[in-house]
């Protein structure tokens, strides 16, 4: 098949997520088109304007057998825009929705990214999303946004979306080369916190958390990595200015392999997040051994065991209950490993196709 494949806001995560589609699908011929992950309200908006009359429209007068957008794409617009591509059988792959973003200072108030999301759902023939979380809080989400709206608002578009919907989990890496750091009880605990430094993953609990380890004494050496930007949430900075003992990395590993590697010599690895649509951090920290712990919310009900679910609450009380639970593990031992390797991509990758041939051959 020749695919279509649209990224209207390519950061790494969604890059990724492409560029494993075509590494482990060779057998299709693909067009990558892309727009930077910058710039939100105008990227969400304007995508289907970038592609169609920018600097790649090109290439999308040539035939397709099959569009694979992600949900960033402005799909119902762009199929406006490009006639010729209206009837080629359409994929939208949710990473995320709009409907489900916890509030903060700087999120805009406006409701276009959640009427592309919807837009883009119901012109699409099939909806792939990465988690169960994500599809209900979508097809909730949407149905609460009509239901809010003063009339003519069918609660029957959303209807239509869950029936052509399906959850496809974006795929993990496995390195086997990585052997995972052992632990007895008794021995210092190492966690490892791998998220975004943004305020939706939960930077203020991580803080309190690692404080309150400090104040208890606590055998616990913490890892705080991902991705950071120019403004940082004040929780982080003051732990990076505090300097605390126990914490014995701060900051990006800049190289994957290096990246990787660290995981593999951590025991645990800590979500703290108030918004999460799969949890890929802590599924690449569980794929190399460590012992997931997350708050009992979101996605991670899915396919973390309950006993590695801390329960939801104010920052501190989720700060003590994180606590407590790393003690107990660091006192009495660890529990079983949690088994991940449904998420790798050879395990995944014959979904995706079959989902790709069914639709095409259903065009036909």
């Amino acid at each position: 098949m020749r695919i279509l494949l649209l990224s209207a806001y390519d950061t790494d995560s969604h890059r990724a997520w492409c560029q494993g589609l075509m590494q482990n699908m060779p057998q299709h011929e693909w067009c990558y088109l892309t727009l930077p992950g910058r710039y939100f309200s105008w990227r969400i908006r304007g995508n289907g304007l970038s592609f169609v009359y920018g600097e790649q429209a090109a290439q999308l007068k040539q035939p397709f057998d099959l569009i694979l957008a992600t949900s960033m794409v402005d799909l119902a617009t762009f199929k406006g825009l490009a006639p010729h591509l209206a009837h080629t059988p359409s994929i939208l792959y949710c990473h995320e929705n709009q409907f489900a973003y916890p509030k903060s200072d700087q999120q805009h108030t406006s409701v276009e990214p959640q009427m592309v999301n919807l837009y883009a759902a119901l012109a699409a023939d099939h909806v792939l999303f990465n988690s169960e979380y994500n599809r209900q809080s979508f097809l909730q989400g949407a149905t609460a946004l009509l239901k809010r709206l003063p009339d003519h608002a069918p609660l029957a578009a959303i209807n239509s979306i869950q029936h052509k919907s399906q959850v496809l989990p974006v795929p993990i890496t496995f390195n086997s080369s990585l052997t995972p750091k052992h632990f007895e009880k008794g021995d210092t605990l190492n966690v490892i916190w791998n998220h975004r430094w943004e305020y939706d993953k939960g930077p203020d609990t991580l803080a309190a958390c690692i404080e309150l380890a400090y104040a208890r004494n606590l055998n616990v050496q913490f890892s705080v990595c991902g991705m950071s930007f120019r403004q940082k949430p004040e929780a982080l900075i003051r732990l990076q200015q505090i300097k605390l003992p126990n914490v014995s990395h701060m900051g990006t590993f800049e190289k994957r392999s290096e990246y990787r590697q660290q995981l593999a010599e951590h025991h645990v690895v800590l979500s703290t997040a108030i918004h999460e649509f799969q949890g890929l951090a802590v599924l690449e920290g569980a794929a190399l051994g460590c012992t997931p712990l997350a708050p009992n919310r979101l996605a991670y009900p899915e396919w973390i065991p309950t006993e590695n679910l801390y329960p939801n609450g104010s920052t501190e009380d989720e700060a003590a209950a994180i606590c407590d639970q790393l003690h107990h593990w660091q006192q009495r031992g660890l529990p079983p490993t949690v088994d991940v390797c449904h998420y790798d991509w050879q395990s995944l990758i014959d979904k995706y196709e079959q989902c790709f041939q069914t639709l095409h051959n259903k065009k036909q």
